[in-house]
């Protein structure tokens, strides 16, 4: 009985967490030259897309982002979230999502093609995390825009996925998502911590080379 108890409370924590106004604001603010190349165009100009074909491009895909400064005032913030927005539905990209890094900017922020919604909006999400995994995956192919000209299969994606996040009117959310959109999530948080989806491709080498032995 007790148990069960204490399942309840945690089932209640987690929706009364759906949507809360934060009172503290954490994270850093960008840098100079973040803010350099933010400003650098007004709120309509795409950004340019970083390409693992370029090596300083790589190194800095590669590099793990920090928390943002959730400060809905802040007009650095609004310039480059709608520079990202332009940028990943721009007609020379067309992606399904994209996350800071790959327009050069090291800051947990990515916009998510909702697929799991009418008319499939792309929605906002400020420092997400993934803070569960279902044991259930599935097959997916998946491309990135800092990939050019190519697309994979890959077999490690959760079916769905329990994320955390901030929107900027300074709320945090807690949500559960599935499907081909979870894949999304998966993918661009990965981006966030310097992971491409070809490392997943490597891990299922490397595993496959390991149960052959």
């Amino acid at each position: 009985m007790k148990n069960i108890f204490v399942v309840f409370l945690l089932i209640v924590f987690i929706a009364g967490c759906s949507s809360m106004k934060r009172t503290t604001t954490t994270g850093s603010t960008f840098t100079k030259e973040q803010v350099q190349m933010i400003m650098a165009a007004d709120s309509s100009q795409p950004m340019r897309v970083f390409k693992i074909t370029n090596t300083s491009d790589s190194i800095l895909l590669r590099s793990k982002s920090e928390d943002v400064r959730v400060d809905p005032s802040d007009p650095v913030l609004r310039r480059f979230v709608n520079r990202l927005y332009k940028t990943v539905t721009d007609s020379m990209s067309l992606g399904a999502g994209i996350a800071a890094p790959q327009v050069g900017i090291l800051k947990n922020i990515i916009w998510v093609q909702r697929f799991d919604k009418e008319n499939f909006p792309f929605e906002l999400f400020l420092n997400p995390k993934i803070i569960q995994y279902s044991e259930l995956k599935q097959d997916c192919l998946e491309g990135c825009l800092s990939i050019p000209d190519r697309r994979d299969t890959t077999k490690t994606r959760s079916y769905a996925v329990l994320v955390e996040y901030d929107k900027l009117d300074n709320t945090h959310h807690v949500e559960m998502v599935e499907d081909f959109t979870a894949v999304i999530f998966q993918h661009e948080i990965d981006h966030l911590n310097g992971i491409l989806y070809l490392d997943h491709l490597q891990k299922e080498i490397e595993d496959a080379a390991g149960n052959n032995l």
